[in-house]
C-alpha cells in the first residue's frame, strides 16, 4: 500500500506542476516595510545550491524590484517546512509538492496550494564508501542505505529508482529512514550504513574527507519528475494574488539567469548565501 501511495503521489504531484500560474489579479498584502515592499516570509526545505535560481533571485534583487522584502528561513525537512505556512509562521513554503497533498488528504480546510516549480529533477547523489566506476543499482543488494522521510520526495524517488531497476525497496535492502534530515552525512560519516543518499554540499564534503564517494546520481536514473514547489495557503493566495505573481515573475528572472550564465558567474552571484564554501 505504501508502494502504491507513493506513486500516486508522484502522479497528482505531475499534474499539479502542470497547471500554470496565469491573470493573477487583486489586493497585494498590506504588511509592508519603510520603502513600500511587501513583506514575504519564505520558508524554505533546505539550503543547497541546488535551487540556485533563487538565491539568484534574491541576490541580484529581483525580489526586491517585485515589490516583496523577503525573509527566507530554513525548515530543514518539508514536515517543518509546511508546520510553518500552516501556522502562518511562514507566508510561502519551498518544499517537495508531495506535502501539499498529504495536507489535502488530510482534510486541511485552508489546505495548501502548490503554485510554482522550480527543480525538476532529484538533486541528490548515492554517496558509497569506496570508488565504483562501474556501479549498478542491484551493487545495493543486501546493503544498508541511509534514505529519506518516509513519503518525502527524496526517499520516493530513490524507491522509484529501485522499482525501475526490479528491486523491491522492503525486502532486497534495508533503508534507514530513522536519521532526521542533513543528519545522514554526518551519521555515514561515523560509520552507519554503506550508502547514503545526500544534497550538495554534503556529498562533495564527504568525498572531500574521504569519506565517502559519489557512485550515482538520483535526477539522472529518475528523470524528470516536479521534485521542488513553492506553495501557499490557499486563502493567502486568494487574498495576495499580486504577490504570488510578483513572486513568482521574481523567480522566472532568476531561472532565466541561471539559462544564460556560465557556472562560475552563477556561483559567484550565490557565493553570500554560502559562507564557508568555497568557489
Amino acid at each position: 500500500m505504501r508502494r502504491f501511495s507513493n506513486v500516486l503521489a508522484l502522479t497528482l504531484c505531475a499534474a499539479l506542476a502542470a497547471t500554470s500560474l496565469l491573470g493573477l489579479a487583486g489586493c497585494g498584502r498590506k504588511q509592508t516595510d519603510a520603502g513600500g515592499k511587501t513583506k514575504v516570509v519564505l520558508n524554505e526545505v533546505a539550503h543547497s545550491i541546488f535551487y540556485a535560481p533563487m538565491y539568484v533571485a534574491i541576490e541580484e534583487g529581483y525580489f526586491a524590484e517585485n515589490g516583496i522584502d523577503l525573509e527566507l528561513v530554513t525548515g530543514f525537512g518539508a514536515d517543518k517546512t509546511m508546520t510553518a505556512v500552516l501556522t502562518d509562521a511562514a507566508d510561502i513554503g519551498f518544499m517537495g509538492c508531495e506535502s501539499s497533498i498529504y495536507t489535502y488528504a488530510g482534510g486541511t480546510e485552508d489546505y495548501v496550494v502548490n503554485f510554482a516549480q522550480l527543480t525538476q529533477r532529484a538533486g541528490n547523489f548515492l554517496v558509497a564508501r569506496e570508488p565504483i566506476d562501474d556501479f549498478d543499482w542491484h551493487m545495493l543488494q543486501g546493503k544498508k542505505v541511509l534514505g529519506g522521510r518516509a513519503g518525502g520526495m527524496p526517499e520516493m524517488v530513490f524507491e522509484f529508482i529501485l522499482l525501475k531497476n526490479d528491486m523491491d525497496p522492503r525486502t532486497d535492502l534495508e533503508i534507514d529512514q530513522s536519521i532526521d534530515f542533513g543528519s545522514t552525512a554526518a551519521a555515514f560519516s561515523g560509520g552507519q550504513g554503506d550508502f547514503t543518499v545526500e544534497f550538495e554540499p554534503h556529498a562533495t564534503l564527504l568525498e572531500q574527507k574521504g569519506d565517502g564517494y559519489v557512485v550515482a546520481s538520483l535526477g539522472q536514473d529518475s528523470g524528470y519528475v516536479p521534485y521542488t514547489s513553492f506553495s501557499a495557503k490557499k486563502s493567502y493566495i486568494e487574498k495576495n494574488p499580486k504577490v504570488i505573481q510578483a513572486f513568482t515573475d521574481a523567480l522566472q528572472k532568476g531561472m532565466d539567469y541561471v539559462n544564460t550564465h556560465t557556472p562560475e558567474e552563477i556561483a559567484k552571484v550565490i557565493a553570500p548565501q554560502f559562507e564557508g564554501t568555497d568557489q
